[in-house]
């Protein structure tokens, strides 16, 4: 079943910035939806981000818009999550997932995801 890796979490102080990676080897990406999706301690999955390539759509959950930003490099296969401004909400562990759309369902594999932690 399709895998994705994610990287690139770890802790930052407020108000920093990360960049998340999320590759798939031997698929690709830009043909699909792609989501980012966080878990927070103690807290469902929810879905943050996700963009769909055939028609354009793009997703932010009201809780991290105008902060982070999705992207994509199709030469590389690799999506992106650039998160600015964190706090303390924005600890957990981050996924992301391919999508039949956007939005959409995951038609792949969960990955072990990455942590962010948001502390000073």
């Amino acid at each position: 079943q399709l895998q994705v890796v994610e990287s690139g979490g770890g802790s930052v102080q407020p108000g920093g910035s990360l960049r998340l990676s999320c590759a798939a080897p031997g698929f690709t990406l830009n043909y699909h939806g792609i989501g980012w999706f966080r878990q927070a301690p103690g807290k469902e999955r929810e879905g943050i981000s996700c963009f769909a390539s055939n028609t354009g759509n793009i997703y932010y959950a009201d809780s991290v818009k105008g902060r982070f930003t999705i992207s994509r490099d199709n030469a590389k296969n690799t999506v992106y999550l650039e998160m600015n401004s964190l706090n303390s909400e924005d600890t957990g562990v981050y996924y992301c997932a391919p999508l039949t759309g956007c939005p959409g369902t995951n038609f792949g594999s969960w990955g072990q995801g990455t942590q962010v932690t948001v502390s000073s």
